[in-house]
């Protein structure tokens, strides 16, 4: 969701003072530099200036701006890609070679949803290194930490795969890579050190998408190689 800030106030104040100041001389006989034609040149020299000082406020303003985006919770916190793993497009005018993606390859990338899920809420650090490379295992040993910190815990359960969409699939440097958008479905709720919920609902199915990146070597089982958040 994009919110812009706004600042009405400031404009339309400085602009109704400017121009107002010149309307109440003009309604007392004085205009902006007097009567007569002299006098009409002037107004309207001033007229000219007023709309350039104006304008160079208002862009001098607005380029301050900065927008600022929200976005919702997600089950690991933060946004963009966490992990690591070779773009494709890489090799050669054409990049690298795709390979063919079997219905045996999706049971495993539901498994690793499910499985990673589990040892999140469990917080098993050794569970989740046998399913996710070591710079996602060291990502979610940050959020784990940072969930310590607070005194919260985050539970997602009941993890249960909607769709699981092929963005692309190929091979490079001696390992398989498959890129997928997982929307699921699961029961994601936060509660703090005396068990209450504090974010969530621990009855509620809430639906994510995200995109997931796995890696295998060469006859060699998928483990997580990034996430991206879908916003």
């Amino acid at each position: 969701m994009y919110q812009g800030n706004r600042s009405p106030g400031f404009m339309s104040g400085m602009m109704g003072g400017l121009i107002g100041a010149g309307l109440l001389g003009m309604m007392f006989g004085h205009g902006f530099m007097g009567g007569g034609l002299f006098g009409l040149l002037g107004m309207l020299l001033r007229i000219f200036l007023l709309v350039v000082i104006v304008r160079f406020v208002f862009r001098l303003v607005a380029g301050g701006r900065s927008p600022a985006m929200a976005g919702g919770p997600n089950m690991f916190g933060g946004g963009g890609m966490q992990g690591a793993g070779p773009v494709p497009g890489g090799s050669g005018p054409a990049g690298p070679p795709p390979i063919a993606i079997a219905p045996a390859d999706y049971q495993q990338f539901e498994q690793l949803l499910q499985g990673i899920q589990a040892a999140w809420s469990a917080h098993d650090l050794n569970g989740l290194q046998v399913m996710a490379t070591p710079e996602m295992v060291s990502y979610f040993a940050d959020q784990l930490s940072e969930q310590v910190s607070r005194g919260v815990r985050n539970f997602v359960t009941d993890v249960r795969l909607v769709s699981g969409d092929l963005a692309q699939a190929w091979t490079e440097r001696g390992k398989d890579y498959a890129t997928v958008a997982m929307r699921f479905s699961m029961i994601d709720a936060t509660k703090d050190a005396a068990g209450r919920v504090v974010d969530g609902s621990m009855t509620e199915h809430v639906t994510a998408t995200e995109i997931w990146t796995f890696v295998r070597s060469r006859g060699g089982q998928w483990i997580l190689s990034a996430i991206q958040q879908v916003r």
